[in-house]
């Protein structure tokens, strides 16, 4: 491999091959431009998240057997007035939306049918808030869905003076699709300008701003193209994916960019022919940047062994992206560098004879004092580690994801007004379908329906419909909190756990699924809980023999895997106390550590590898505490740069306006800073200086 990059780094940067380079990703990106859809073609709310062997899945399979299609998609009309809402109200409302025929409305409860003691229930206790469940045909496209509510929403403003929010599955996905296709634009440009921003203040020079993003417009828009490619073959993207992939994108290919610039800034300093200088800049840092990328590449591939969606679909996407990132960091970066030479650091040109790293440097000073002193700089940062990881035993999660919105969002807003006007548990009831090879006699359905009522949390039940053999029946259940509530979810676990018991107590041989929200929560978390260890496990130690084959030792990556571990409970740690302190957030997603860990560990290895790198380069020449304080005082300067970028452009998530992504964001940024001042500055250099010997006395002398 070192051979190879060192073929196609050398060609790079001679005359003739920056612009062949540079020609053929151009090139490839026209090709793929005017040829392929783009990923925006083919990017979806959300995607099936649980395995199709789950217990809420097949439970849901099951009631579609028996009763009927389930192929529909709910959507509740939450109706709000400042004085009562009347049942002609309702009536009107649905004998107008009836009477329309919207292609695609499925079915809406009809008013004016129903005997007035089963209205009852469309009302809250004080009459000033309604509701109308509706289904939409579950194949229509989220277009056609918010055409069809935007009809039903334009024919309650026209019947009646009452206020209108739509929630439910169809209210959340119109909404979930307006909120990112915003979201989407103010993202990319808020990232991009952020980045500008801090290149120009860092390094004072436009070109080393604006040629890193020039190579990241390059990588960006053949990614895109590439996933629409997968698109066309049937890959469905999410847009949340997307989004993460983007900011990913930018990061990774500017951190590069800075890793090319910075020991090609050192070349020009000893040669005066660019191409020669970039030649062997890249003779040193070609290799570390491969393997960074490619670590990164491997911690996104190996996500294909989860078992929820989004973490499945991450794998293609991400391994897309850093695939050519990887191959764009050894080509097209070095090629513009190389074609703007000196220029490129203007108003600062580099001359022969300039000093490298000077010893009045922050990164010299703190280099000098971890080689002197590395147990004080190890128990220092060692501290701090253990402080801020211990607020991870006040972690709470949140399932409900709709609190993840904004609280202005229409499907939010009649979500939470339900929430407060009618009982939490109605807002998404428990399928309880006991199955049976015999028939169920009345008196055992009724013995079950006392059995699961007795049951902790549950707060009703009663029978909902039965086969006309009667071996099969289902129930409703609501629990005395929200379905989405961690008591909820601990009560079905607690009821799924002893299902035996409670079929035995009832004289039913048979057996018990349960189906609806608070199950799919259960399975998730699950789910989830599983897949955190297996990625944690696997992206370990592939990164770990990754580590051993770069290092050709045993002993460093140990230093190196370790330190980012340590790094990524404190980065969790910290960071959700700070959300907390200063944005009053004190829940989390449960994807939200899962993602922390994939980005915190494979991006926070980069800066391992390259300071390893530069140390093992040093330590062929000078002793271990020598090298140490080398490989610190070069590096020190580029990765603080490249890491305050990485942090803000990761930061850049909090613009979003969905409280994952934001919390994501937010500790990823923190982490990453963590990593970049702590964990490569101090605490790794310092174990290197601790356990590392040199070979003889007198080399270390």
């Amino acid at each position: 491999m070192k051979n190879l990059l060192k073929k196609i780094t050398d060609g790079v940067s001679t005359k003739k091959g920056m612009w062949i380079t540079l020609a053929s990703w151009l090139l490839v990106m026209i090709i793929l431009t005017v040829t392929v859809p783009s990923v925006r073609d083919y990017q979806v709310t959300s995607i099936d998240s649980l395995p199709e062997d789950m217990h809420s899945v097949v439970a849901n399979e099951k009631i579609a057997t028996y009763f009927g299609d389930s192929e529909l998609l709910p959507a509740i009309l939450v109706l709000q007035s400042e004085s009562q809402v009347e049942l002609e109200d309702l009536v009107t409302i649905t004998d107008a939306i009836i009477a329309e025929d919207i292609k695609g409305l499925k079915e809406i409860i009809p008013m004016g049918k129903l005997p007035e003691p089963a209205t009852t229930t469309f009302f809250s206790k004080d009459r000033t808030t309604a509701i109308i469940p509706a289904n939409l045909d579950a194949s229509l496209d989220t277009p056609d869905v918010k055409e069809v509510l935007d009809q039903i929403t334009s024919i309650i403003s026209e019947q009646t003076d009452l206020t209108v929010s739509v929630t439910g599955p169809a209210g959340i996905a119109v909404d979930t699709t307006d909120l990112f296709s915003r979201a989407d634009i103010v993202l990319i440009m808020s990232t991009v300008g952020v980045i500008l921003v801090l290149l120009i203040l860092i390094y004072r020079s436009p070109l080393i701003a604006l040629i890193p993003l020039l190579a990241a417009v390059f990588v960006y828009q053949v990614v895109t193209q590439l996933l629409g490619l997968f698109g066309k073959a049937g890959l469905l993207m999410s847009s949340q994916s997307v989004s993460i992939m983007s900011v990913l994108l930018f990061a990774a290919v500017i951190d590069y960019s800075l890793f090319v610039f910075s020991r090609y800034r050192e070349e020009l300093k000893q040669h005066e022919n660019k191409h020669t200088a970039m030649k062997l800049a890249m003779r040193g840092t070609g290799l570390p940047v491969f393997y960074s990328g490619g670590t990164v590449f491997l911690a996104m591939i190996i996500l294909i062994f989860a078992d929820l969606g989004d973490y499945r679909n991450f794998a293609p996407i991400f391994g897309t992206a850093l695939a050519v990132i990887m191959i764009a960091s050894v080509t097209l970066v070095p090629a513009l560098f190389t074609i703007f030479g000196r220029k490129s650091f203007w108003p600062i040109i580099p001359k022969v004879g300039d000093t490298t790293v000077k010893p009045s440097s922050i990164w010299s000073k703190i280099g000098k004092f971890v080689t002197k002193k590395p147990i004080v700089a190890i128990s220092v940062v060692g501290v701090f580690i253990v402080l801020s990881s211990v607020y991870n035993v006040n972690l709470k999660y949140e399932f409900d994801l709709i609190k993840s919105f904004p609280e202005d969002m229409p499907s939010r807003v009649g979500y939470e007004v339900l929430e407060e006007k009618f009982a939490p548990g109605d807002l998404a009831p428990t399928t309880v379908l006991v199955e049976s090879d015999k028939e169920i006699s009345e008196e055992s359905q009724q013995a079950l329906l006392d059995e699961l009522s007795n049951e902790d949390h549950v707060n009703t039940i009663r029978i909902e419909n039965q086969t006309d053999d009667q071996k099969v029946v289902s129930y409703s259940l609501t629990f005395d909190e929200s379905p989405y509530a961690i008591e909820s979810i601990n009560a079905l676990d607690d009821i799924k756990e002893k299902s035996g018991d409670i079929l035995e107590a009832s004289n039913i041989d048979g057996e018990l699924y349960f189906a609806g929200e608070t199950s799919a929560s259960l399975d998730d978390k699950n789910t989830n809980d599983r897949d955190l260890v297996l990625i944690v496990i696997l992206e370990t130690l592939l990164i770990f023999i990754m580590l051993i084959f770069l290092t050709k030792s045993f002993k460093m990556p140990l230093y190196m895997m370790g330190t980012i571990l340590v790094s990524f409970f404190a980065a969790l740690g910290l960071g959700m106390f700070l959300t907390n302190l200063f944005f009053g957030i004190d829940t989390i997603s449960t994807r939200v550590p899962v993602y922390a860990f994939i980005f915190l560990v494979a991006l926070g290895i980069d800066y391992n590898i390259i300071l390893v790198s530069r140390f093992m380069e040093e330590r062929e020449k000078h002793s271990i505490k020598e090298a140490t304080r080398i490989a610190v005082a070069s590096t020190g300067g580029v990765i603080s740069s490249a890491g305050i970028i990485l942090a803000a452009t990761f930061a850049v998530l909090m613009t979003q306006p969905i409280q994952l992504l934001f919390v994501f964001g937010f500790i990823v940024a923190v982490g990453i800073l963590i990593d970049t001042f702590l964990i490569r500055g101090v605490l790794l250099p310092g174990l290197i200086v601790m356990f590392e010997k040199d070979k003889n006395r007198k080399e270390a002398k």
